[in-house]
């Protein structure tokens, strides 16, 4: 299975290829699932994938809409929640929005980078963060489900920019 490059999106990068490594691991992955990348669920995930910034359901729903897809809320909820329960798509709590999966593995631990200057919004990783949360939770014989971290703060742009003083 391809594994999409790690993109950079507080910094110039290929974003045709970064998002077209995306889809097409995507597209891989739920093969392998048996499941299928219906057209909304697909144009759902290519509008996520547009720009590296997370977008909330109503937003989603008014692109495809004006594309054809239905105008109905469920239209854009039911693509999302199979977006995100097969881990192609995440859900960005601070944002009550959307953003697509950057990272190839499924059922990992996500860190958004949320710039609070441009609204983008980075996926990392970081192991030794994973491990003093596990730590944290066998020390106090707590088992962890699921961990998302939200950090906010400004990208080296928009600080360049003075994005500080306006926020």
């Amino acid at each position: 299975m391809p594994t999409p490059p790690d993109p950079d999106p507080f910094h110039d990068h290929d974003h045709d290829a970064c998002s077209g490594a995306v889809l097409e691991h995507a597209l891989t992955r739920l093969e392998a699932e048996g499941a299928r990348l219906t057209p909304v669920r697909r144009r759902t995930l290519e509008i996520l994938l547009e720009s590296h910034r997370a977008m909330g359901a109503y937003d989603v729903l008014q692109r495809l809409s004006a594309e054809g897809f239905g105008s109905q809320p469920p239209v854009a909820y039911r693509a999302l929640e199979f977006l995100v329960n097969h881990g192609l798509v995440h859900r960005v709590q601070r944002l009550n929005a959307y953003a697509a999966c950057l990272s190839p593995q499924k059922d990992h631990s996500p860190v958004f980078l949320i710039c609070r200057g441009c609204d983008k919004v980075a996926e990392t990783g970081s192991s030794d963060l994973r491990a003093a949360i596990g730590g944290l939770a066998t020390s106090n014989r707590f088992t962890v489900e699921r961990t998302t971290v939200e950090i906010l703060g400004l990208c080296s742009q928009c600080v360049a920019a003075g994005a500080e003083a306006r926020a």
